[in-house]
């Protein structure tokens, strides 16, 4: 069973396990944003250091790497910059490959003047971001599908200018279900990291989901708004965004839906 795990400010006590895992950010530490991942067995696993929204530094140690550690590194400076920027050596496949995976593309090349060595910059627009509502009945998760597509996706969608999340995830579904959800009965649950669908296909996507508002209701679709389900483990697979998977399986993971 894994560990939690959370992103917090680099401490002063941190120092020994940040040096071991990349000596360089404590020796950039006066003009860096530095961050790391904690689990509960093993300490300081993970590192993140941010010049602006530049990524100076990204690093894993090699027991906690897979686990998904490196990419919720880069959300959480998404998080805080939007647009990302950073260097990776020309030589390091790896590192090259694990970026292109998270949304960034190749701008420019330079030599390092040091080391002769080949630097490529890759860069990645902010996020895409949006809410979404968490509705479980008979272990089923509720889900829209909007007119002209085949694909189904959690009620809600983006913020409009000066919108809160909740509020955002309010007025969603008043236009989507005709359903009066107060922003202030809105409880954010968790944030998934994905790969936008449809007309916004391969960029990435931050969806905040929220829990509260009734639990009997009689749903009445919008205008955009050609059908809704609830759907089951399988069906959401068949059915529905890559994003909405993983809202499934951490819906599963908490207990609120069958494996």
């Amino acid at each position: 069973m894994s560990t939690p795990m959370t992103i917090r400010p680099c401490r002063p006590a941190d120092e020994p396990a940040v040096t071991g895992l990349w000596p360089r950010a404590v020796r950039q530490s006066s003009r860096a944003d530095t961050w790391v991942a904690v689990d509960g067995r093993n300490g300081v696993v993970g590192l993140l250091v941010l010049l602006g929204s530049e990524i100076g530094g990204l690093y894993v140690a090699p027991g906690a790497q897979r686990r998904g550690i490196g990419t919720q590194l880069v959300e959480h400076a998404a998080s805080l910059h939007g647009a990302l920027t950073l260097e990776v050596p020309g030589v390091n496949t790896a590192a090259r490959a694990f970026c292109t995976h998270l949304g960034f593309t190749e701008h420019s090349r330079r030599t390092d003047e040091a080391t002769g060595e080949t630097l490529v910059a890759l860069d990645r627009p902010a996020p895409l971001r949006s809410v979404g509502w968490l509705h479980v009945r008979d272990g089923r998760l509720l889900s829209v599908r909007t007119r002209g597509n085949d694909t189904f996706y959690l009620p809600g969608g983006k913020y409009e200018p000066g919108e809160t999340a909740p509020e955002a995830l309010s007025r969603e579904l008043s236009e989507e279900l005709g359903l009066s959800v107060a922003a202030s009965d809105l409880t954010e649950a968790f944030v998934i990291h994905a790969t936008a669908h449809g007309v916004n296909a391969g960029r990435r996507l931050h969806m905040t989901c929220f829990t509260g508002g009734p639990q009997d209701i009689a749903p009445a679709p919008g205008r955009e708004i050609a059908e809704y389900a609830w759907f089951d483990r399988h069906e959401a697979r068949e059915r529905c965004a890559p994003a909405h998977m993983k809202v499934v399986n951490r819906l599963i993971a908490q207990g609120h839906m069958a494996a």
